[in-house]
């Protein structure tokens, strides 16, 4: 009996289709294949890849070997299946010598015949019906030193060669898709012309078939294209026209942030003259109160000033609510810091600190822009700073402290 290696990996399961493709090794170097099912099956995967695992872990990669491959339980193969043949066959095109089918069902019949017809000339492939009568065709095929066409004299046979002509020329159509090579016909009074003109006829049809649905498709294509590029130029429109909205946007909003920036500046402007204006009012009303002066026109002066006290003392709370704590919190630093500073000089100090220039200063505290870099001079010294260093960067350097 001839060795039989096998190795428990040597399989493959198609749990969907119900079946279980297994591989051993016979007399070194014959690939046995067959099916573990309960039922008939269709083969759909070739299992290439469990193939040359096999080959590789036997040492026959590169070399020559045969296939024995029991049909027990399949019932057809898929077109995906026929296509995986003629790759193995004509693409990968391994050393094959012999491939033998057996326990060859009724329906897999035609499709072993077309197989053998359509295979390479240096492959022999037979049909037999048990496990024995294959294994003993193949351990002869190997030993025999007789060629393939000693061991196929039946061709020899005009009736034989033309039904081994004609499945070769189906297989050349339904499995190689060879729509534009003609199929050669016996002579015209031959009992099997008629076959071969109809299947002639028919490969014509599918070629015409063909060449009209690669036409549909390359129209197809290009309506395709076409769209594709008016959709990316109504999008990449859509885009740049999105990109100038939101810059719009973006500007809208830096305007406004400006804006609302200026209008804080101007605000806490207001704030500091009102509360300045309170404290002037309220001295001259202290000192108004101290006169020796005729009672009705004390009491009418200090009433007329008291109004006008509550009135910017009413604006001065409505500009405070907008008023930075930070700011607050910077006033009260710098009179702790610089005692000497008049509130005059604090004020100028925040507005210097906020950014304000010299002109916008002495705008907003009613003085020439001479008066205000007068100011600006006398605040320098006042705050001990070295002649070319600025207000500004010392103000928004100093570090406001927890307690405040």
């Amino acid at each position: 009996m001839p060795a039989i290696t096998e190795k428990i990996h040597w399989k493959s399961q198609h749990k969907a289709q119900g079946y279980t493709k297994c591989m051993n090794v016979i007399d070194g170097n014959i690939v046995h294949i067959w099916i573990d099912a309960t039922k008939e099956i269709a083969l759909d995967v070739m299992d290439v890849d469990l193939l040359q695992i096999v080959m590789a872990e036997s040492g026959l990669k590169d070399k020559p070997f045969h296939i024995l491959f029991n049909l027990k339980y399949v019932a057809n193969i898929s077109s995906t299946y026929k296509q995986a043949i003629t790759n193995l066959l004509f693409n990968w095109c391994p050393q094959i010598g012999r491939v033998c089918f057996y326990n060859i069902s009724a329906s897999m019949h035609t499709t072993a015949e077309m197989f053998s017809a359509i295979a390479p000339t240096n492959i022999s492939v037979t049909l037999l019906k048990s496990y024995d009568d294959a294994l003993q065709s193949m351990l002869t095929f190997k030993h025999s030193a007789a060629s393939y066409d000693e061991l196929n004299i039946d061709d020899q046979c005009t009736d034989e060669v033309w039904q081994k002509q004609y499945l070769q020329a189906i297989a050349k159509i339904s499995w190689l898709n060879m729509l534009d090579e003609p199929i050669l016909s016996p002579s015209l009074d031959h009992p099997y012309y008629h076959f071969f003109k109809a299947l002639e006829c028919f490969r014509i049809d599918l070629s015409e078939k063909e060449k009209e649905h690669e036409n549909e498709m390359k129209i197809l294509r290009e309506s395709c294209d076409y769209r594709i590029t008016q959709m990316t130029i109504k999008m990449n429109a859509q885009a740049e026209t999105q990109k100038k909205v939101i810059r719009g946007i973006e500007k809208e909003n830096a305007a406004l942030l400006t804006k609302v920036a200026e209008q804080n500046r101007e605000l806490t402007t207001r704030s500091i003259t009102v509360a300045e204006n309170n404290n002037g009012v309220q001295i001259l009303l202290d000192h108004i109160s101290s006169l020796d002066i005729d009672p009705v026109l004390k009491d009418g002066i200090t009433t007329s000033c008291a109004h006008l006290i509550d009135a910017d003392t009413t604006i001065e709370e409505q500009l405070n609510r907008e008023l930075n704590k930070s700011d607050e919190l910077f006033l009260s630093l710098l009179q702790k810091k610089f005692p000497q500073l008049t509130k005059r000089e604090q004020r100028i100090g925040l507005m210097i600190k906020l950014n304000y220039n010299t002109t916008e200063i002495a705008s907003l505290m009613g003085i020439s822009t001479r008066g205000m870099e007068s100011t600006r001079y006398r605040l320098h010294k006042k705050l001990g700073l070295a002649k070319h260093q600025s207000i500004k960067m010392y103000l928004m350097e100093l570090i406001i402290p927890e307690c405040l």
